[in-house]
């Protein structure tokens, strides 16, 4: 697979669009969203359920509740296969804390691959067995429960940005990307813009940390767009993007509690990276995280659960 082809993002904005759309007084638009949130259920199976997480999620308690975030290579291009999921978050909602913790994932971290019998990056977890064997994967390495996933492709990026009208992103790299020109500072941009924006890599001095710092950029962008939103015609665009290329396990009734229990969880919004080094084998990249930032990281999403 070329540069060109491999793309990772995640919009944490779909969820801030739901929670819009279903906290808003037009009729119409409660009705889309709710047509827009059954396209996108798409249920689990799990092998560890269970394992970390010793009762089911409250929310009407508002107990707190960790979400798998990735963003899919297919869906532009002409691509329809399972794909890998190039972008990897685990974002944890704490309405006790007033905040929501989401850590970038790097896409080849080296892990057991849970359900397959395989030590491998995890960004094949999704290609090997869908969300669940990357839910179930990411479980037992980071001895969290994790409690749902969202799933975005390419397509649904580049449709989001041109449903919100484009982004601003502060660029602190020029660089020339599949056509397209990035120059340094304040740069507004399309959906094909974006993608351009957050594939490059290998002319990062940061490698992939770079061009995931170039995806949180385009997910703060497009969610502050979000927020401004107004309109049932800007609505149903958004709306559209989300029910073509978004899937989750979370269901209307799920999102609707959340948009009306969880508002203060999204107060803050706190950025975190895990970070690992590089090493080779039979051939392969792959990144190996020490055991003390793992073990930093493991805590961080911990004390945001409130896990013992």
């Amino acid at each position: 697979m070329s540069k060109f082809q491999k793309v990772f993002i995640w919009i944490l904005g779909i969820l801030l669009v739901l929670v819009i759309g279903v906290t808003g007084i037009a009729a119409k638009v409660y009705l889309d969203v709710k047509g827009s949130i059954k396209d996108t259920y798409e249920t689990v199976e799990r092998q560890e359920t269970g394992v970390k997480r010793k009762k089911e999620v409250d929310l009407n308690k508002k107990d707190s509740f960790s979400i798998l975030l990735m963003g899919v290579d297919t869906g532009d291009l002409g691509r329809t296969d399972t794909g890998r999921s190039d972008a990897i978050m685990v974002a944890t909602v704490s309405p006790e804390d007033n905040k929501t913790q989401i850590v970038s994932i790097p896409r080849d971290t080296y892990m057991e691959i849970v359900g397959h019998g395989t030590n491998d990056k995890i960004n094949h977890a999704y290609a090997f067995g869908g969300p669940a064997m990357a839910m179930d994967s990411l479980e037992k390495y980071l001895d969290i429960p994790i409690d749902h996933y969202a799933s975005i492709n390419m397509q649904g990026i580049k449709d989001l940005v041109d449903a919100v009208g484009g982004v601003t992103v502060n660029n602190d790299l020029e660089f020339t990307n599949e056509g397209h020109t990035f120059g340094m500072g304040k740069i507004q941009i399309n959906g094909e813009q974006a993608l351009a924006f957050v594939r490059m890599r290998y002319d990062d001095p940061r490698g992939d940390y770079g061009r995931q710092e170039r995806q949180r950029l385009v997910v703060e962008g497009i969610a502050k767009k979000l927020i401004s939103l107004s309109g049932v015609t800007q609505y149903q665009a958004v709306l559209d993007a989300v029910a073509a290329n978004m899937r989750t396990d979370m269901d209307f009734g799920m999102m609707q509690k959340i948009a009306l229990e969880y508002r203060s969880a999204f107060n803050t919004i706190q950025m975190d990276q895990m970070k690992g080094e590089g090493f080779m084998q039979d051939g392969v990249s792959y990144q190996r995280v020490s055991d003390e930032e793992k073990q930093r990281v493991q805590t961080e999403l911990k004390d945001q659960l409130n896990i013992d």
